[in-house]
């Protein structure tokens, strides 16, 4: 057996045995989405149960199912405090009803704060089996979990055959681990919806502006990723994402993301978190094309728009006739996060060549609401200010913004709106002295 070998057994042990290098007090940090470790967070939320742990501050990203069972259980909240760098469906009732704490962060910047603003007592994570050499992968999540890994007094991982190793800088060693857990589950999965008839509409004019050898970002939701539908006919795409999806997958092996014509890690496939099915995560295992690194790298806008004919496609819930728009924000409470939206945002518009494009459907609720309103409601968020914004797009057109005056901008972007809406748009436009 080798050194490595050894040590591995050695560190080897339970879940509820690897908790116990939580004390009282502890901030611990774990794994976001996919990468969320399901046995060491149940042990977690036992130890509290069982009354040998309080007063522990619980950080994480878009918390999933696992959580949602274990570390987030209502009964906890005394004694397990819960913070989210981006709210999901797990915690967003809870986020609702003061039970949870959205903390606002643009994505590229987690990692310094978990780095140099945070005590990082203990983080844990799922990562990939151990290769020979030593070194687990931290798969689909780099973004700030590996970062935090490489700064925490205790680091846990909980070792999931079913996570893919990945290559670029997403490995970590045997000698920083402290505590390993074993757990062989399938990874939680992220479907592809079925389209919407506006996705057919916004998704081939997106397309259409999108040149070959491009490459690509594409945030979360239904929007972005029916993009990737209609990009079939293109040559040598080249994708710098914050999330790597299934669309992606199919493009890479029709041959139209090849990396090829990329100014940054060309032919190599860069992202920081993915989220998908068994199959995306089949593709990525092993696969030197594939490369994750910290969302301190990837979604710094600076290393952004060192990709020349940079993309960024993101989807928003609201826009106003000022150009601000709202990713993050419904019904009077937190529904998401800042995540990388602005980053991309802003660093593609400063690529070579580049556009920033933010996507969404003019209506809501059947129709009956219009997502584009004239101000952004009181104590709404602004995730993408208006000087920042570029282009936005829905089923009605796409308008730039970029170097428009606030009444070339007001009507621009009123020819977005539902037809229903476009005269009570133009009078409140009038009211704001905008036209």
């Amino acid at each position: 057996m080798t050194s490595c070998a050894q040590e591995y057994e050695t560190k080897k042990t339970s879940p509820g045995d690897a908790v116990r290098l939580v004390k009282n007090g502890d901030t611990v940090i774990y794994g976001m989405s996919i990468s969320q470790p399901p046995e060491l967070l149940g042990a977690l939320a036992d130890a509290a149960r069982a009354g040998f742990l309080k007063d522990i501050r619980i950080y994480t990203f878009l918390p999933r199912e696992h959580a949602a069972r274990s570390v987030l259980a209502p009964d906890l909240c005394d004694c397990l405090e819960n913070y989210s760098w981006f709210v999901g469906a797990a915690d967003r009732e809870m986020t609702k009803v003061g039970l949870n704490y959205y903390v606002p962060s643009y994505l590229h910047q987690i990692p310094k704060l978990v780095a140099e603003f945070m005590e990082d007592d203990v983080v844990m994570t799922t990562v990939s089996p151990m290769d020979k050499a030593g070194y687990f992968s931290f798969g689909t999540g780099n973004d700030y979990i590996s970062t935090a890994a490489r700064h925490a007094k205790r680091l846990i991982v909980e070792v999931n055959r079913n996570m893919p190793r990945v290559f670029g800088d997403s490995q970590l060693h045997i000698s920083e681990v402290d505590a390993i857990v074993e757990n062989h589950v399938p990874l939680l999965e992220t479907p592809v919806h079925e389209p919407k008839p506006e996705d057919d509409i916004i998704g081939p004019a997106i397309a259409a502006m999108i040149p070959d050898g491009a490459t690509i970002q594409l945030g979360v939701g239904n929007l972005p990723n029916a993009v990737s539908r209609y990009l079939t006919d293109h040559t040598d795409i080249g994708v710098h994402t914050e999330l790597f999806t299934e669309g992606m997958v199919d493009l890479i092996e029709q041959g139209v993301i090849t990396g090829r014509r990329k100014t940054l890690h060309p032919r190599k496939h860069v992202f920081t978190t993915a989220a998908g099915t068994q199959r995306m995560y089949e593709f990525m295992n092993d696969n030197p094309s594939m490369e994750s690194y910290p969302a301190s790298y990837v979604c710094d806008p600076g290393i952004i728009a060192k990709n020349d004919a940079m993309i960024s496609i993101n989807s928003v819930l609201e826009v106003d006739l000022l150009g601000q728009a709202n990713a993050e924000y419904l019904a009077g409470t937190t529904f998401s996060g800042t995540g990388g939206q602005l980053d991309f945002v802003r660093g593609a518009f400063a690529s070579r060549g580049g556009r920033s494009i933010l996507a969404f459907y003019s209506t809501a609720k059947g129709g009956t609401i219009s997502r584009i309103v004239p101000r952004l409601p009181l104590g709404s968020i602004v995730t993408t200010p208006r000087a920042d914004t570029d282009l936005l797009a829905t089923e009605h057109g796409i308008v730039s913004l970029k170097g428009r005056s606030t009444k070339e901008r007001a009507l621009s972007i009123i020819s977005l709106a539902h037809p229903k809406f476009r005269d009570w748009l133009m009078e409140e436009a009038e009211n704001m002295y905008l036209l």
